[in-house]
């Protein structure tokens, strides 16, 4: 794709993102490569430089399991923004019409001590910049996308559709535990609907963050310190109603709820 039109395609995916939906690109604004697609989130990320979505505050892992790479017909992670305004800390709560379509992520959040900016990095490496861990809801919201018509480089031009971060209180002692066995719980309504541990996203949530760490290193557009990470789902993604009541646990790291209303 030319400059211009992946000028023309991020602002397209802002146009949908501010009318949440439905996201169903035409063939001219869909990217052919994982460059383009990039490009193209840079682009639509920078569009939020008019405050509406607060500072960059970190990034989100996407595509974690073979099942929803399979979906988007993609063998790899891939990864997008987290804003400001979209990050809060638990209890949080939201407003249902402020999404597309409302799904619900299981997750462990890491925030960073450190930059990684050189890379490349594995899970041991990265380890030495995690500042804290905590339990978080990813709030994902596929701004009610034709899945016919979409593929991971969509997925990646339109911002990996992060929704938001509902995170618990820091634990400061996760380095007493190992993240692998970390057992997380999704409860809906009182209701524990899916549960999974740590190793399920990638062998261990480092692996994650050592992936997000090493792609915007080739990118040019390195971790910084102070930034969160969220490390990918422990569950399958679950869709939301309005008045949900929404707790993910995280044995050792705490919990973090949410209300729709």
């Amino acid at each position: 794709m030319s400059p211009e039109e992946k000028t023309v395609a991020a602002k397209f995916y802002r146009e949908i993102f501010d009318k949440r939906g439905p996201l169903s690109p035409p063939l001219s604004h869909r990217p052919s490569d994982l460059q383009d697609a990039y490009d193209i989130q840079q682009l639509w990320a920078a569009s939020f430089n008019d405050g509406s979505r607060g500072a960059l505050a970190g990034y989100k892992i996407a595509l974690t399991t073979p099942v929803m790479q399979k979906l988007l017909g993609f063998d790899q992670p891939c990864i997008g923004p987290i804003f400001e305004k979209s990050v809060h800390q638990a209890p949080a709560n939201l407003a249902f019409s402020d999404y597309g379509r409302t799904g619900l992520e299981c997750e462990i959040a890491v925030r960073l001590s450190g930059d990684l900016s050189d890379g490349p990095y594995d899970r041991e490496s990265v380890a030495e910049a995690v500042d804290d861990c905590m339990a978080a809801i990813e709030v994902v919201d596929d701004l009610n996308a034709d899945y016919e018509a979409i593929d991971a480089h969509t997925l990646i031009a339109s911002g990996a559709w992060n929704g938001g971060c509902i995170l618990s209180d820091s634990a400061r002692n996760w380095r007493s535990l190992d993240l692998r066995d970390v057992a997380g719980t999704l409860i809906i309504n009182g209701v524990e609907v899916d549960t999974g541990r740590g190793a399920d996203v990638m062998g261990h949530p480092f692996e994650a963050l050592a992936c997000v760490a090493n792609t915007l290193a080739e990118l040019g557009r390195p971790l910084r310190s102070g930034m969160i990470v969220m490390t990918g789902s422990v569950v399958g993604t679950k869709w939301a109603k309005r008045g949900d009541e929404v707790t993910v646990r995280m044995s050792g790291l705490g919990e973090a709820s949410a209300s729709f209303r």
